[in-house]
């Protein structure tokens, strides 16, 4: 039996209330809310928009369906002109080496490079050493393409075509296929200036390396790089140092202690002496073994052993096997080195002057005057110094100064050359 409950006016007022929370839980924030009338002015304005954003379209479709003849399709005109002919591909350093001494820039042309980051050829010249070579100049005649001697080096050494293993260390050899050292560790004729035919030529060789590592780098480093260097075997830690001097450009050779005449006493263990061949061999495979990279050998001393034929032909038979050069330092009037040098097809060249018999500095200088004058002479003057401090400052200025009097500085490789080519003159003159 159902009951009817009679509801009075706070319950009917309790239950709305629930009502209306319900409503409000389940309605998002804010959406009750009326959006508020659009305001007149802004209505107009968007109106307008429209109507211009229109207008602009139709006015574009007009003017290309004007202007394309196809029937209003876009095209797209570009003239057809033949490409002007490329210049071939040239290598930088040969592009410049290629070109004409250039003016220089004005201050302000360069200040106005400078600033916008642009290098002018003038500094391209100026940093790397060789020439631009610009399109609209005249094209030059006939050139020598030489690198700058920063781009060239000595071949690398020990090469090991040119060595053979001993208990002394690397000795150096002729290869397999008559590479010789003497050729190979030369300095390549690219990293000399071109010489005029006819310029008298002077060759410098300073003895003494090794010894001293202080004087030796500094000789290393003052020294023109055609200045020839002459390593003794008994200064200490002697590859690097032949190497360093090899880097910067410098031939080396290797000064062999050989026996003086009584009075001048020993240079020191490892000469090559008289009184047992056996030994003096073995003397010099010491000797040879020290270092790597040398051209040929020097005497130091040995006017005894030298004035000897025997073994001056011993010592020529076992240079002329290893492809090496010999140089006499002049010391010994009584030497039979180039005579028997040339029997054996060993490269040769003779001193012409000591340098610095005197150490006093007008001496050096007045001795230095005379090579160049024996220069003019003869064509070709070769003089010999020792490391000393004082002797290489002398030598540095000298050289320096040479191309202003109309001389060329040449590596020992040069003068040996021309000495070979000589020889073979007067060989087929003979026949």
């Amino acid at each position: 039996m159902l009951k009817a409950w009679r509801t009075g006016p706070f319950v009917d007022s309790l239950c709305f209330s629930k009502m209306t929370m319900l409503d409000d839980l389940d309605r998002p924030l804010g959406m009750d809310r009326k959006p508020p009338p659009p305001k007149a002015g802004g209505r107009i304005w968007r109106v307008v928009g429209a109507a211009v954003v229109l207008a602009g379209v139709a006015l574009g479709a007009t003017l290309i369906a004007q202007k394309a003849p196809s029937g209003g399709e876009t095209e797209a005109l570009a003239p057809i002109q033949p490409l002007a002919p490329q210049p071939a591909a040239v290598a930088p350093a040969v592009a410049s080496a290629l070109a004409p001494p250039l003016a220089a820039p004005s201050p302000m042309a360069g200040a106005a490079a400078a600033s916008a980051g642009v290098e002018t050829a003038q500094q391209v010249e100026t940093e790397s050493g060789v020439k631009v070579f610009r399109g609209g100049a005249a094209a030059p005649g006939a050139v020598i393409l030489r690198p700058p001697e920063t781009l060239l080096a000595l071949a690398p050494a020990p090469d090991r075509r040119l060595v053979e293993n001993s208990r002394y260390g690397l000795l150096p050899r002729r290869a397999a296929d008559g590479a010789a050292p003497s050729r190979v560790y030369a300095r390549p004729p690219a990293m000399q200036p071109p010489i005029k035919p006819g310029t008298p030529r002077i060759v410098l060789v300073v003895g003494g390396m090794g010894l001293n590592r202080a004087a030796t780098e500094a000789a290393i480093r003052r020294l023109p790089g055609a200045v020839t260097l002459a390593f003794a075997p008994y200064g200490a830690n002697l590859d690097p140092l032949a190497a360093a001097a090899r880097e910067a450009g410098h031939e080396i050779l290797l000064q062999a202690p050989m026996e003086p005449f009584g009075a001048d006493g020993s240079p020191g263990p490892h000469m090559l002496t008289l009184a047992d061949r056996g030994k003096a061999e073995e003397d010099l495979r010491w000797q040879m073994g020290r270092f790597v990279g040398y051209i040929g050998v020097m005497n130091f001393l040995g006017g005894r052993f030298t004035a000897d034929a025997d073994a001056t032909r011993s010592l020529m038979r076992e240079l002329a096997a290893r492809g090496l050069d010999f140089v006499d330092d002049g010391s010994s009037p009584r030497s039979l080195a180039a005579g028997i040098a040339g029997e054996n097809g060993v490269g040769f060249v003779k001193a012409d002057l000591r340098l610095d018999e005197s150490s006093r500095p007008e001496a050096i200088e007045a001795a230095l005057l005379r090579l160049e004058t024996l220069a003019r002479a003869q064509g070709v003057a070769v003089g010999y110094a020792a490391g000393l401090p004082g002797a290489v400052d002398r030598i540095a200025g000298f050289a320096a100064g040479l191309d202003r009097r109309g001389l060329a500085l040449v590596p020992l490789s040069a003068a040996v050359g021309a000495e070979r080519a000589a020889a073979t003159v007067k060989n087929v003159e003979k026949r």
